[in-house]
């Protein structure tokens, strides 16, 4: 409640929040304030007094000064609120993994272990991180202060970093204390985390269409700039490569800093399983599309420098020639994609299999293997072959975890992954086959929802992403053409008639138009490699898909150059 009414608090209160949350940081690390002063911003101090210092006894000059001084600037900021960004970070660990882990400790707590052993369990799962770390203080203090399990719950609240995991463990400890069952409340709980998982999703998705319209307006305004930079220099006379490179790479930064930002706001849903393991995955098929691809590029590469230099007589326009080598990377960026797609298939089957699976145990009080010797033979799409696998194995006396594990790996989903762990340690624990299917399925079903409104948003984004990289291409050459033209026009003037007229305020005789078009062409492959990535940042598939973006987007710039040119030379001539 306090976020709510922060955000619509005059400034100087924010500042007193932002204050007192860095205190609390502070107060809540795992070193002492005092320990830390000493380590951390007492050297970052020492280290920026040094840079001024250092720039005046050794008499930099200011370009090189202020920047060194700048950095030991830096250096103190980042010393004094370091603490606040690792509670943040563990914050949205915690707000990012605690679905799963609401799934997870509901499947434990149907079991027949000590409610203790649930928490302990809970806290060996590297992979919750910072939720993890909280389970493990909890169990230290039931183990080693003796506390009662509710006592636990209600000292760590106070303590944690997260206002969801205090809301939660104070209701746990309220209803531990009380005498309920941990099964009943935390199966209580379901609906209200989902639906709370649900909500923080979908603002998430909203953020991303904010970080959207930004991208758009920056990018623009990044291309004007280029433009820009692409035609004053034959009106004031500077460097036009080293102009055109600074904003290159500026232009390359903001790409990089909306990728980081996209990366961040974007919601934690892996698609891919995590682990390795000797299974044969859908991952083992890629390397040799991999190297197929690769290698295919490398030798139309020798062939477009072949026809670059002169060596191959081949007149091609330069966008296009650049373009050509990265043709071949279609093909493992589309059996990647293929994978993916057989991987969500996969995973729309798991809730009905898992469900299904939990009902038929649950009746005939039979092993996992002698109950799939029926359901294999059902249709679950492209589950089935995975499904008829996981029998096999088990009917071979295969261990049960492991065979489950590699049944994982198979279909390469992290959610078939996560899931199925909990179903088959909730399954040897003693827990009913019947709740925990409906739990486990409930819980797939909804993230699979919230999954298709995330594959809408990442539609719209790449329509974004292909209209600013035609748009910027277009500006791009046409500010190439209108400079060529008028270096063309300076060099045929006669040097008195160009004074008589007026003209000698035009410097054309720095332009390097083939260097100049060859920076824009890097230009070109540094905005799709980008855009590419920040594709798979939004959808959380693999990188490799993103080749076949990576591919398009170059293959348009390079059409779009081609027809700017030869449209802009065909007015003018006229």
């Amino acid at each position: 409640m306090s976020t709510e009414t922060d955000s619509n608090s005059p400034p100087e209160i924010n500042g007193r929040s932002l204050l007192r949350s860095i205190v609390r940081a502070y107060l809540n690390m795992e070193t002492s304030p005092l320990r830390y002063l000493l380590v951390a911003i007492v050297p970052s101090i020492l280290f920026f007094f040094g840079t001024i210092i250092a720039s005046v006894v050794l008499g930099l000059a200011i370009e090189i000064a202020l920047p060194l001084v700048l950095i030991g600037l830096l250096a103190i900021v980042v010393a004094v609120i370091y603490p606040k960004l690792a509670q943040d970070q563990k914050r949205k660990q915690v707000r990012q993994r605690f679905h799963l882990f609401l799934t997870h400790i509901t499947v434990l707590s149907m079991t027949n272990i000590n409610r203790v052993e649930i928490f302990r369990t809970l806290a060996e799962e590297d992979e919750y991180q910072a939720l993890a770390e909280e389970m493990g203080h909890l169990v230290a203090l039931v183990d080693t202060w003796n506390q009662s399990l509710d006592d636990a719950c209600r000292m760590r609240s106070k303590q944690t970093d997260s206002p969801l995991l205090t809301d939660f463990l104070e209701r746990l400890a309220y209803t531990v204390g009380g005498g309920q069952q941990i099964s009943e409340f935390l199966v209580d709980e379901q609906d209200t985390i989902i639906q709370q998982y649900a909500t923080r999703y979908e603002a998430d998705l909203a953020k991303l269409d904010v970080m959207k319209e930004l991208y758009i307006s920056m990018m623009l305004s990044a291309a004007f700039i280029l433009v820009f930079a692409i035609v004053i220099p034959i009106l004031v006379p500077m460097s036009p490569a080293i102009l055109i490179g600074g904003t290159i790479l500026l232009f390359t930064i903001i790409q990089l800093g909306f990728a980081y930002a996209i990366n961040v706001v974007a919601p934690y849903d892996p698609l891919w399983y995590i682990e390795e393991t000797e299974g044969e995955g859908p991952m083992s098929r890629i390397p040799q599309a991999l190297v197929i691809g690769v290698g295919g590029s490398l030798v139309l590469g020798l062939v477009a420098l072949a026809v670059a230099i002169g060596v191959v007589p081949v007149d091609a326009p330069t966008p296009i020639l650049a373009a050509i080598p990265t043709t071949p990377l279609l093909y493992p960026g589309w059996k990647m994609q293929q994978e993916e797609k057989k991987v969500r298939n996969r995973d729309s089957e798991f809730p009905s299999f898992v469900r299904a699976l939990g009902a038929v145990e649950s009746v005939k009080q039979a092993s996992t293997g002698s109950v799939l010797e029926s359901l294999r033979r059902k249709d679950f799409g492209s589950l089935t072959a995975n499904v008829d696998a996981l029998y096999k194995r088990l009917n071979m006396r295969i261990d049960e975890l492991r065979s489950w594990r590699l049944f994982a790996a198979e279909t390469g989903s992290y959610l078939i992954q996560k899931f199925g762990d909990m179903y088959v340690m909730g399954r040897r624990m003693g827990g009913d086959p019947r709740s925990l299917g409906q739990v486990i399925s409930a819980n797939q079903t909804q993230v699979l929802k919230l999954r298709e409104k995330r594959q809408q948003a990442t539609t719209t984004l790449i329509g974004v992403l292909y209209g600013i990289t035609a748009s910027m291409v277009f500006a791009f050459f046409i500010g190439l053409e209108i400079v060529e033209i008028m270096v063309d026009i300076t060099a045929e003037m006669d040097v008195d008639g160009a004074a008589a007229a007026g003209t000698d305020f035009l410097s054309a005789a720095d332009y390097d138009l083939q260097l100049i078009e060859y920076l824009l062409i890097a230009t070109i492959f540094i905005n799709a490699a980008i855009s590419s990535v920040i594709i798979r940042f939004t959808d959380r598939g693999h990188l490799i898909s993103g080749l076949v973006h990576f591919v398009f987007l170059v293959w348009i710039s390079g059409v779009i150059a081609v027809i700017t040119q030869y449209v802009v030379s065909l007015v003018i001539s006229v």
